[in-house]
């Protein structure tokens, strides 16, 4: 049974009171989560990418901070759309110092 299973199947039995604990719990927990960005093990090194995709976050920001507008980024990753950058510009304002160095380590290789 997977844990969506089990949530389903507990849910009914569940008093109010348990029920907007539970809600409090994921509220807190996706306050923290930032849309259209997913962090896979085992892919791109485990670095944040845009969803769907094998782009790397810190690959846009790079591309913005040499120069590249939101036309030409888009026009170079055609799978993109503006939404995405949008979700990219996001994540790295809230994790501005991960992403400069994750420019810096790929700068170095």
């Amino acid at each position: 049974m997977t844990t969506l299973e089990l949530v389903r199947e507990m849910l009914p039995v569940m008093s109010p009171g348990e029920k907007a604990q539970v809600l409090q719990w994921i509220a807190r927990d996706l306050g923290s989560a930032s849309p259209g960005i997913e962090s896979t093990p085992g892919v791109m090194g485990g670095e944040p990418c845009i969803v769907r995709t094998r782009i790397p976050v810190w690959l846009l920001v790079q591309a913005r901070q040499q120069g590249s507008n939101e036309a030409d980024i888009l026009r170079s990753f055609p799978t993109l759309n503006a939404e995405d950058l949008t979700n990219a510009w996001a994540y790295y304002r809230l994790h501005r110092s991960e992403v400069e160095q994750q420019i810096r380590a790929n700068e170095e290789a």
